[in-house]
C-alpha cells in the first residue's frame, strides 16, 4: 500500500474500535459526496460535519482528500498482491496475474462490506477515471504498484530483478491490459463488480494473441 496503509476493519480494543468507526464513517460519507456531487467540489469541512467531528479530527484519519478517496483502492491493491502471492509456483507468471486478478475480484464484496459498500466502491472508481486530477495520481500510484508486482513475479520465477527485465515486461503488458480494461469499463454505462471482471477477462484473454508476431492467422 502506498497511501494510507491502514487497514480497513477494526483491529480490536474499545479504544481502537472507536477510532475505526470514526475512520469508516469519513471514509463512507467521503465517498458518498464523492460520488453524487463530485470530489473537486466535496470540502473537507463537509465530510467532517456530516460525521459531525472537527476537521482537526478529519487530519487524524486522513492527510487530505486524496488519501481518502484512494483509502479502499489500496485495501484492494494489497488483496490482489496477496492473491497472486498465494498462486500455486507452477503457474507461469501471465496466468498467476489473471487468476489472481479475477480472484480478487469475485472477492471484492466480502473484502469491503464490513466498511464501504461495494457498489460505492466501483462509483469511485469510476469518479477517479473520470476527474483528470485524480486520474493522475491512480497513474503514479500504479507504476508503484507494478513495481512491487513486478518483484513479486521475479521472486516467484526465482530472477534477479535488476539483471533480468522480463518480470518488469510482463507485470507492464499486464498492468496496461487492465488499465484499458478499466478504462473502458469506466466510460460505460454498467458499473457493476461484474461488468468490470468480464471486461477484464476478455482482454486479458487477448493478451497473449495480440503478442503474437502475426495477427492475421
Amino acid at each position: 500500500m502506498t497511501v494510507d496503509q491502514r487497514p480497513l476493519a477494526p483491529v480490536g480494543g474499545l479504544r481502537e474500535l472507536k477510532k475505526q468507526r470514526t475512520r469508516d464513517a469519513l471514509l463512507r460519507v467521503a465517498l458518498e459526496l464523492f460520488t453524487t456531487q463530485g470530489y473537486e467540489q466535496t470540502t473537507i469541512d463537509e465530510i467532517a460535519d456530516a460525521v459531525d467531528v472537527s476537521q482537526r479530527t478529519f487530519f487524524r484519519y486522513f492527510a487530505n482528500k486524496e488519501a481518502v478517496v484512494f483509502a479502499a483502492q489500496d485495501t484492494v491493491e494489497s488483496h490482489f498482491v496477496d492473491a497472486l502471492r498465494e498462486r500455486p509456483p507452477a503457474e507461469g507468471p501471465f496466468t498467476a496475474m489473471r487468476r489472481a486478478a479475477l480472484s480478487a475480484w469475485d472477492t471484492l464484496e466480502e473484502l469491503l462490506s464490513p466498511v464501504v459498500p461495494v457498489g460505492l466502491y466501483m462509483r469511485t472508481y469510476q469518479v477517479i477515471e473520470s476527474t483528470p486530477a485524480l486520474l493522475a495520481v491512480h497513474l503514479r500510484r500504479s507504476a508503484e504498484v507494478e513495481e512491487r508486482v513486478a518483484r513479486l513475479v521475479a521472486e516467484r520465477e526465482g530472477l534477479d530483478i535488476d539483471s533480468d527485465p522480463r518480470p518488469r515486461v510482463a507485470v507492464a503488458a499486464f498492468t496496461g491490459v487492465m488499465r484499458v480494461a478499466g478504462g473502458l469499463w469506466g466510460q460505460g454505462g454498467d458499473p457493476s463488480v461484474a461488468a468490470i471482471r468480464a471486461l477484464t477477462a476478455d482482454y486479458l484473454d487477448h493478451l497473449g494473441p495480440a503478442l503474437a508476431d502475426d495477427w492475421r492467422t
